[in-house]
C-alpha cells in the first residue's frame, strides 16, 4: 500500500504541473527587505491556479515576472545557476526531468514515466531542488546605528584627541547580489517564506553589521576630519551626508570587507545626533572665541575693547587708570592695533645753535636769543 500511495502521489504532482505559473514577488514586503523567495502568482490564463504542483520544482515553461529594482536569482540544488538585474517577463525553460510537464508540449509518455520513476526513488518527491529568490537593489533604508559610550579619534582641525556619543541611520545597497548570497546570507534565509530584512532584530548576520558600523565609527571620523577635502572640520559632519558616507564606506570596507567579500556598501547616512564629552566642548568653544577674533574683526573688536577700557578707567581712576591701560593695551600686542608714540625730546645744543643762527641773520633781537638761551638750559 505504501509503494502504491507514493507512486499515486507521484503522478498527481506530474498532473498537477499542466499549468504554468507566474512567479513575482511577495505583496505586503517592507521597504528594508534585501532578499526573499519568488512566489507563484496568477493562473493559467484565469482557468486555476497550479496549487498541486512539486514544491521546490519550477513547471517548465513558467513566466517570472522581475520588477524594477529587484534582481533574479535562481538556484538549483543549492548552487546559484543565473542571475537577472534587467526588469521584465521571463519563461523558465529547463531541461530537468522534474520540470518537464505533459501537456506543454514536452511530449507525454516519456517525461511522465521518468518523473515517476525518479520520484519513486526519492519516495515520491522531486529528486532535485530549483528556487528563484529576489534580491533589492534599491537603496535600503533605516539601517541604524548609535554608541552607548563615547568613542574617540584624532581631529586634524583641533589637532587633539576628542570624543563623543552619536547616533544616527545610513542606507545600505546591495551592490553584487552573488556575492551577498553566497558569502553572507545564512541558509536559513534561502528557504520559500524567509525574508532577510536588514533591520531585523532577530537576523543575526544583520546584527553583526550593525556592531561592525559602531564598530567603524571612530574610524570614520577620523578620517572625515583629517581629509583637507572636506575642510577638516568637525561641525560639518551633520550638514555632508554624502561625505561622511564615503568616510564610513570605507572605514567599513577597510576593516570588514563589506563590498569585496559581501557585496555591500553603505551609500548615504544620517547623523541625528553628537553629543562631544566636556573636554571636547570647551575645546570647541575656545576654537570659536578663537575664529570670532581671528583677522580684521578680531582687530576691530580689540580696538573697541580697548577704547571701553579707556573710558572706564578714565572715569573711575583718574591718570592711574589710563596710564594701565596703556601699559595693558601695549602688552596684548594682538591683532597689529597701533598705538600712539610721544615725540623725541629736542637737544638743547641743536636748539642753541638754531637760536644763534635766526640772532645772526637778524631774524630775533639779543633779548629774544638770551632768554630762549636761558630756557634751553633750564635758568
Amino acid at each position: 500500500m505504501g509503494l502504491r500511495q507514493a507512486v499515486a502521489g507521484a503522478v498527481g504532482g506530474v498532473l498537477a504541473d499542466q499549468w504554468k505559473d507566474f512567479y513575482t514577488v511577495p505583496t505586503g514586503l517592507p521597504s528594508t527587505a534585501a532578499l526573499f523567495a519568488a512566489v507563484p502568482r496568477g493562473t493559467n490564463a484565469g482557468r486555476g491556479s497550479n496549487t498541486s504542483a512539486s514544491s521546490n520544482i519550477i513547471t517548465n515553461g513558467s513566466k517570472i515576472v522581475v520588477p524594477e529594482g529587484y534582481g533574479l536569482l535562481l538556484f538549483q540544488d543549492g548552487a546559484i545557476t543565473g542571475f537577472v538585474a534587467e526588469p521584465g517577463g521571463y519563461e523558465w525553460r529547463s531541461d530537468d526531468t522534474n520540470s518537464q510537464s505533459i501537456f506543454v508540449g514536452d511530449g507525454f509518455v516519456s517525461p511522465l514515466i521518468k518523473q515517476s520513476w525518479e520520484r519513486f526513488k526519492f519516495g515520491g518527491q522531486p529528486g532535485s531542488q530549483q528556487a528563484a529568490f529576489f534580491v533589492s537593489l534599491k537603496e535600503l533604508p533605516d539601517n541604524r546605528f548609535g554608541t552607548q559610550s563615547e568613542i574617540y579619534w584624532d581631529d586634524g582641525f583641533l589637532n587633539t584627541q576628542v570624543g563623543a556619543v552619536t547616533r544616527g541611520s545610513y542606507t545600505l545597497k546591495i551592490v553584487d547580489p552573488i556575492l551577498f548570497v553566497k558569502n553572507f546570507v545564512p541558509a536559513s534565509y534561502l528557504q520559500p517564506g524567509q525574508v532577510f530584512d536588514f533591520t531585523d532584530l532577530d537576523n543575526a548576520a544583520a546584527s553583526q553589521l550593525f556592531n561592525e558600523v559602531v564598530g567603524s565609527l571612530a574610524p570614520a571620523f577620523s578620517l572625515y576630519t583629517n581629509d583637507p577635502g572636506k575642510g577638516n572640520r568637525i561641525t560639518k559632519l551633520q550638514q555632508d551626508s554624502l561625505g561622511f558616507a564615503q568616510s564610513l564606506s570605507a572605514a567599513v570596507e577597510q576593516g570588514y570587507q563589506w563590498k569585496s567579500d559581501r557585496g555591500l556598501a553603505i551609500v548615504k547616512t544620517a547623523i541625528v545626533s553628537i553629543e562631544y564629552d566636556a573636554n571636547t566642548r570647551e575645546l570647541l568653544k575656545t576654537v570659536q572665541r578663537a575664529d570670532a577674533l581671528a583677522g580684521s574683526r578680531g582687530n576691530s573688536n580689540l580696538q573697541a575693547s580697548v577704547a571701553q577700557g579707556i573710558q572706564s578707567a578714565g572715569e573711575n581712576g583718574g591718570a592711574a587708570g589710563l596710564v594701565g591701560v596703556g601699559m595693558a593695551s601695549g602688552m596684548l600686542g594682538v591683532g597689529g592695533m597701533q598705538q600712539p608714540v610721544a615725540p623725541a625730546a629736542e637737544d638743547p645744543v641743536a636748539k642753541l645753535k638754531k637760536a644763534k643762527e635766526m640772532l645772526d641773520l637778524g631774524l630775533i633781537t639779543q633779548d629774544d636769543y638770551d632768554k630762549l638761551k636761558a630756557k634751553a638750559l633750564g635758568l
